[in-house]
């Protein structure tokens, strides 16, 4: 078997592993966050929205609908590789991984794809159960599938570094409750920063969450509280970074080979 051909083997039995190890728990990989969007377009939608009315020119559940799928998505393409890449290093066979000579690239890219895939399944559900509570409109869906493969991507660099640095499996919960789930209420998913006070809404620029969930807002819609190319443009960027500071880790071990 050629080398090429050795790599590609092993990259799919990564993504392979990743996404048997979902559908095998599917209670607890899909529904959950299934059954929570769900509430959020019964408790903010229909129930809340009702007397707020409407939002950026739209109904107020059909305004929040982009962000809640979006939040399905990096949410969970997060989750997935910093639980699934930490259960490797706590089953030891990370080790395995590392002194094949399958190249440190294909291994993070194995990790990525499984979290976009799972990240990417659970959008595709909450888009279904969306369509339950308000007509979606998709302005431009070509747009809209690489702001959300962006998206995952970037959530599952920052799921793999998480994962690199968890010494523990308390480890793995302190980032997505602390960090990731105040920038996503605070990134415009239930709201238009327009609505904020001036130095608020410039605080706001600085969460990156922002720019992801208004480029999937203007993917669907077709309103966004940032300009798209600002929204690509730093979505991309966090993606380069968190891409680079992921392979230097790996490169490295560090919290590999102790």
């Amino acid at each position: 078997m050629s080398r090429a051909a050795a790599n590609w083997t092993g990259l799919v039995t990564i993504v392979r592993r990743e996404m048997r190890r979902v559908l095998r728990i599917w209670p607890q990989t899909l529904l959950p966050p299934v059954i929570t969007m769900t509430l959020y377009f019964i408790i903010f939608g229909a129930l809340i929205g009702r007397r707020i009315g409407e939002m950026g020119g739209y109904d107020y559940m059909q305004y929040i609908a982009p962000g809640l799928i979006i939040m399905a998505v990096l949410t969970n393409s997060y989750a997935n590789v910093s639980s699934s890449f930490f259960g490797a290093k706590f089953g030891k066979f990370i080790e395995e991984l590392l002194v094949s000579p399958m190249p440190n690239s294909l291994i993070l890219l194995g990790y990525v794809a499984g979290g976009v895939l799972r990240g990417t399944l659970i959008g595709a559900l909450v888009t279904v159960v969306a369509m339950f509570f308000t007509p979606l409109t998709v302005a431009n869906p070509l747009l809209m599938i690489l702001v959300v493969v962006l998206t995952a991507v970037v959530f599952a660099l920052g799921g793999f570094i998480n994962g690199v640095y968890a010494n523990k499996f308390d480890d793995i919960s302190i980032v997505p409750t602390f960090v990731l789930a105040p920038l996503t209420y605070l990134g415009g998913v239930f709201y238009t920063v327009d609505l904020l006070p001036d130095i608020a809404r410039q605080l706001s620029l600085a969460n990156p969450i922002l720019y992801m969930v208004n480029a999937f807002r203007y993917a669907m819609l077709g309103v966004s509280d940032v300009h798209i190319g600002v929204a690509l443009s730093m979505t991309v960027g966090f993606l380069v970074f968190l891409f680079a500071l992921a392979m230097w880790l790996l490169n490295k071990g560090y919290g590999l080979r102790s």
